[in-house]
């Protein structure tokens, strides 16, 4: 009986021991740069963003313009979504400039990101506009920090 209780007790560390170690992430493959990824992912959904909603005062008088469709509100959603996830890929080890301002930013993007989202879900044009505010916001002070004046185009 012993020899059981030994055996037993024996596959027990195994198997704790073999569950205790962590699981390797997935094998992320980053193929853009920083400045690749702020060209044709961040940027262009950003614009689309911002574009969405705006007030023009002219001579002709006031001209609100914001998504009038369920597809205009859907791209202003996927535009924030794709903001919002920029920050996750910006957080990669291997684009993260440092565990400091620029994960907190980077963080900062991805909260920002979904808040837009939730506006442009409510088909609010006033939050809209907040929340390209916002992300403008986190987008700037980024730059500031991380960009310096040879680099600015």
């Amino acid at each position: 009986m012993s020899m059981l209780r030994l055996l037993f007790a024996l596959v027990l560390v195994i198997a704790l021991f073999g569950c205790s170690t962590q699981p390797e992430g997935p094998p992320f493959k980053p193929v853009a740069s920083v400045v690749q990824l702020m060209e044709a992912t961040i940027q262009p959904a950003a614009e689309v963003y911002w574009d969405s909603v705006s007030t023009i005062v002219d001579k002709d008088g006031i001209t609100e313009n914001f998504p009038k469709t369920d597809e205009e509100w859907e791209a202003v959603w996927g535009a924030a979504m794709t903001v919002a996830e920029s920050g996750n890929l910006l957080m990669m080890s291997t684009r993260a400039a440092d565990n400091e301002a620029w994960i907190k930013y980077s963080a900062r993007l991805v909260d920002v990101g979904v808040e837009a989202a939730k506006a442009a879900e409510s088909k609010n044009p006033d939050r809209v506009l907040e929340m390209g505010e916002a992300i403008y916001d986190v987008c700037t002070g980024c730059h500031m920090e991380y960009i310096t004046d040879d680099e600015q185009p």
